[in-house]
């Protein structure tokens, strides 16, 4: 039985999963592409984004759920249905996410759940959690081996923070986090201790 919470606006959320078993769902350069399409079709019209990266058997996204009065229905374009009945950020989260897994399996030829059952989410409670929760997020591919520095590895959103290029990430509400760019880059030259945030992450 699930008993992990559902998703609620207003409120930010750390959210991740991997492949079934462990297993890769991240197979060729497009597939990152196409994953990133999918997630602005599906989920930007519903959260903000604040951090993300893209490693080959998991990722990480950190959200805001938007309040519902901000959403008109209506003008969605990308969902599962064309006018969605209600608004259930879960369920989107689940379109999403079974629409990269099918159209993985087609292209691949290939059966079976693609990722594991149930997409984790935690919320983050307090501001003070987030500097270090967005540096866990693009340490990851440091971390898992990936890349040598945070700079080089093309699959996050640090790249898009220390870029003056348009983008749908919350640039603003990362930058005012860190005060500033520099500061943002100072902060992530070096490797952390997330004793304190531990109930907000997950080990792979």
């Amino acid at each position: 039985m699930n008993h992990k919470p559902l998703l609620e606006e207003g409120k930010y959320y750390h959210i991740y999963n991997r492949g079934n078993n462990g297993q890769n769902i991240f197979f060729d350069t497009k597939n990152y592409t196409f994953f990133l399409n999918r997630y602005d079709q599906y989920i930007s019209p519903f959260c903000d984004t604040i951090a993300w990266v893209l490693l080959r058997n998991h990722f990480h996204i950190l959200v805001y759920v938007k309040p519902f009065e901000e959403i008109d229905i209506e003008k969605l374009e990308y969902t599962a249905t064309e006018v969605p009945k209600k608004i259930d950020i879960h369920l989107q989260f689940g379109h999403f996410f079974n629409s990269y897994a099918k159209a993985i399996n087609k292209h691949y030829n290939r059966t079976g759940s693609l990722f594991e059952k149930n997409f984790e989410r935690k919320e983050i409670h307090s501001l003070d959690y987030f500097k270090k929760l967005i540096h866990y997020i693009h340490y990851n591919p440091i971390k898992h081996n990936f890349a040598e520095e945070i700079w080089a590895y093309p699959w996050s959103s640090y790249g898009s923070i220390i870029s003056h290029k348009p983008t749908k990430l919350n640039r603003k509400f990362v930058l005012e986090l860190f005060r500033s760019q520099e500061e943002f880059k100072l902060y992530h030259t070096e490797s952390k201790d997330y004793d304190d945030i531990n109930e907000l992450t997950i080990e792979f």
